[in-house]
Order: C-alpha cells, then sequence, then structure tokens
C-alpha cells in the first residue's frame, strides 16, 4: 500500500496539557501553547492527549474539550493527532470516534498496556480502531512503558490496512525497526528525540518530540539538514541538542516540560498526582541541560 511518506509531516510535539493552578484544564493555556509550538517551534503537527499530556489522568471529557481547543487555534495550518489509545479495544474505539468528530486530522493508538496481550490481540486491536475510524493512525511502539513490543511480523501486517499508516517508534531496537521499513510504507517518526537521527539513517522521516517543546527548532532543522543531504548539519545539531534531547528525561518528561515551560512564562500549571512537580533542583539541572543546547529556560 502507498501512503504519503510524511503524513503528519517533519516534527510533532507531543504536547503537554495545562492546567489551572488549581488543577483543572486551562483551555486558553493550552490554545496559547499550541500557537506557540505551531508559529515559534516549527511544529508541523501536535499530538494531544498523550502520556505526555497526561492522559492517564484526564477525563474523557477533558480530552474532547482540550482537542477542540487545538484544532480550533491551530488546526488550519498544523495537523492535530489524538491520543486515543488505552488497553481496551472498545474504549479506544469510543475515544476514537469523539476524536474524528472533533476534528482530529490523525490518531495515535498505543499498544496495550499492562493486560500484555499476545501478537494476535495485538493485532486485532489496532485493525478494530483502524476499521472503526476514518483517520490516519499512527501506532506507538513503547515496549518499555506497555509491557509489549509490536513485532516485527504484526507490524508488517498491520501496514496492510489503508488506515495504519505511521509508527511512532520508542522500541530502541534499530534492527528491528529497519525490517519493517524494508518491507512496508509506514512512515516511521522517533518515539525517542535522541534517536532521531539515527532512525533518519535508515529511513524514518521525523520525531514525535517531548525536548522539542524547547528545542523545535533544532529539531527541525535537524532533519531538515539530513534531508537535504547536509549530513555534517545534521550531525552538528544532534549533537548540539543531545543535552536537552536527554535532559528532558532525567525525571519524567511531563514533570521537566512543565517545569520549563512555567519558568518560561508559557502556559503549563501543575502536574496531576501520582506524577509531582519539579523541584528546584531539578528545574535548576534541566536549565543547566538547556543552556548547554544553547537554550535560555
Amino acid at each position: 500500500m502507498t501512503h504519503d511518506p510524511r503524513p503528519f509531516g517533519r516534527l510533532l510535539t507531543a504536547m503537554v496539557t495545562p492546567f489551572t493552578r488549581d488543577g483543572a484544564l486551562d483551555i486558553e493555556g493550552a490554545a496559547r501553547l499550541a500557537v506557540h509550538l505551531v508559529d515559534e517551534q516549527r511544529n508541523d503537527a501536535l499530538v494531544i492527549s498523550g502520556t505526555t499530556g497526561e492522559s492517564p489522568t484526564t477525563t474523557d471529557a477533558e480530552k474532547e474539550t482540550l482537542l477542540r481547543a487545538v484544532v480550533e487555534a491551530v488546526g488550519d495550518r498544523a495537523k492535530v493527532v489524538a491520543g486515543v489509545g488505552t488497553n481496551n479495544t472498545a474504549h479506544t474505539i469510543e475515544l476514537a470516534h469523539t476524536a474524528e468528530k472533533a476534528g482530529a486530522h490523525g490518531l495515535l493508538v498505543v499498544t496495550p498496556y499492562y493486560n500484555k496481550p499476545p501478537q494476535a490481540g495485538v493485532l486485532r486491536h489496532f485493525l478494530a480502531v483502524a476499521d472503526a475510524s476514518g483517520l490516519p493512525i499512527m501506532a506507538y511502539d513503547i515496549p518499555h512503558r506497555a509491557g509489549t513490543a509490536i513485532a516485527t511480523e504484526t507490524l508488517v501486517r498491520l501496514a496492510e490496512h489503508d488506515r495504519i499508516v505511521a509508527v511512532k517508534d520508542a522500541k530502541g531496537d534499530l534492527i528491528a525497526s529497519s525490517w519493517v521499513l524494508s518491507r512496508t510504507g509506514l512512515a516511521y517518526y522517533s518515539g525517542d528525540d535522541a534517536a532521531t537521527l539515527p532512525l533518519l539513517s535508515i529511513g524514518g522521516v521525523g520525531l514525535v518530540g517531548t525536548s522539542s517543546h524547547f528545542t523545535g527548532v533544532l529539531a527541525k532543522s535537524m532533519i531538515e539538514a539530513y534531508a537535504g543531504g547536509d549530513t555534517a548539519e545534521a550531525l552538528r545539531l544532534h549533537r548540539q541538542a543531545l543535552p536537552l534531547f536527554t535532559g528532558i528525561f532525567r525525571s519524567p518528561g511531563t514533570i521537566l516540560v512543565k517545569a520549563g515551560l512555567n519558568a518560561s512564562g508559557l502556559p503549563a500549571g501543575p502536574v496531576r498526582s501520582p506524577l509531582v512537580d519539579a523541584s528546584d533542583d531539578e528545574l535548576n539541572q534541566l536549565r543547566q541541560d538547556a543552556a548547554a543546547a544553547g537554550i535560555v529556560l
């Protein structure tokens, strides 16, 4: 099956979900942050209600409200991808239907987590969601969180579906990814900021980033340099961004992204329990990592 080689562009950010001081959804803040990420950080698309967006602790109604606000704010100039993945196929399909009605341009569907289905169950889950929705799907392969990898043969079979067009690859196995890329038309996006350049070298197309709340300009320039054949410049930019590509994950990315955004005067607010807000020491370390990448927080 022939797909758009870059169905969601080159750079996406898995956007945090801004909350007010008392922990409620900050819709105005979400719209402002989305505009910043698209207009200032050069994102082609945003992922809403991914893990970085604290999807485990937002309600279905909050997810819909957030999605509609972001689509209204930037949907005319960037794609908005809704995170709808759960470990319950029926619930995932419900979220997919809601996202489609709310104006999403695509869906991010993670491998069912915790209940650890066999590959036959993983395959059936993704195909059921794809059959139930008219939107293009990015499968999220992140075994260290989900507990189950999407096997190479499973990905090859998923690629036969018209609406399964991309993978957010956080498997950390470039050989496995290379095999899938050699056998399918799936668009591979790195799910690990620091692995973007290596993934590009085997046929990947871009990044779904976390540090890209701050490194978006660097990351986009790196991807474009590689795509344009300037591998030396791409390597230079990779090395420049590396302290923040990796430093954002010293704690769960949501925690440090929100700390950095708050410090920069951008909408973020607190995290929801069981996450905890960054300590002063963690914020100071984040500032050092950012400074090493030439970014002031």
